[in-house]
């Protein structure tokens, strides 16, 4: 069985020879049937110069797929799935964070259950901040609590795939992509095994608070349609605690002659039930904004180059 071997690059022109040159050290002996797929996602630096040299130099084990620009690392994932050639395709980062001896292992556990379909690989012990890890930690029971699928806490893209698995998930060519939930929704007997992340050598980490935010924000809307269920739980709210007020100050009036408080009443109601407003529209525009950039079937990735050797 030939083994795939799906690899995002951006700006990782420090890594991508070490990261080959792990593989072949770790696999020598091991694995012989396997192929390296680069995914070249628009890198600033010398990345594309040098995966061109790799290539060179063992075009028969490595494919290069270079973007025209940056399209993002979702975008990278599904163009490396969908060039792969293997019966097993592992997704794994070219920072050698995620070391290729995991890949043997993974590859170790699926050959002795032959019924795993997935083997996903979680960090055990989170080396990053309390913060960021306990914002994580968070992130997974929302959408645990909101989605319709399951999120393993610290499960990341790199997992291996069977065929079957693999050709599921790039039937689904939404352009809106959240892997991470793709994985779970696709079904298949997954089995989580922990892994240690090695510390970053060269170059840095592509994941801002903001970007992470906003990755977040895309996997709750894309895998569940609980906030839409929010925006109309608060207008119900507001049109409820509206009409409560609306007789509670007809009493104070009516029966006990109490002036009906004014423009500090007014301010604060118009404020409140403005906010809440926007905070729904907010809601509604970002569903109608993902469907405004499905409708126009846009591709989710253009190729510039594309290196491999003619089967």
């Amino acid at each position: 069985m030939k083994l795939s071997l799906v690899v995002p690059c951006y700006n990782e022109e420090e890594n991508v020879q070490r990261f080959y040159d792990e593989v072949n050290k770790t696999f020598n002996g091991l694995i012989s049937n396997y192929e390296i797929v680069f995914v070249n996602d628009g890198s600033a630096d010398k990345t594309g110069e040098n995966l061109k040299k790799i290539y060179e130099n063992d075009s028969s084990h490595v494919q290069v797929l270079t973007f025209s620009r940056n399209f993002g690392k979702e975008a990278a994932i599904y163009a490396g799935l969908s060039n792969a050639k293997g019966d097993l395709v592992c997704i794994i980062d070219a920072d050698l964070q995620q070391h290729p001896c995991v890949v043997v292992e993974m590859l170790k556990v699926m050959s002795e259950d032959e019924t795993i379909d997935c083997v996903a690989a979680y960090q055990e012990n989170r080396k990053e901040g309390k913060a960021m890890s306990g914002a994580k930690s968070a992130f997974y029971k929302i959408i645990n609590k909101l989605a319709e699928v399951d999120f393993v806490n610290g499960a990341s893209d790199f997992r291996l795939m069977k065929r079957n698995m693999v050709d599921a998930v790039i039937s689904l060519s939404e352009r809106q992509r959240f892997s991470k939930g793709i994985f779970s929704w696709v079904g298949f007997n997954t089995k989580y095994i922990p892994y240690q992340v090695k510390e970053r050598e060269f170059g840095e980490t592509k994941w801002s608070v903001w970007k992470l935010f906003k990755y977040a924000l895309d996997g709750i809307i894309s895998f569940s349609t609980f906030p839409l269920k929010i925006a109309t739980g608060v207008g119900i709210a507001s049109s409820v605690f509206s009409v409560l007020y609306l007789i509670f100050v007809v009493i104070q009036k009516l029966c006990f002659g109490i002036d009906v408080p004014g423009y500090a009443t007014i301010v604060v109601l118009v404020l409140f039930l403005g906010g809440m407003q926007l905070f729904c529209l907010g809601l509604l525009g970002e569903y109608i904004s993902k469907i405004y950039i499905q409708s126009k079937n846009r591709p989710i990735y253009i190729l510039k180059e594309h290196l491999k050797k003619d089967d």
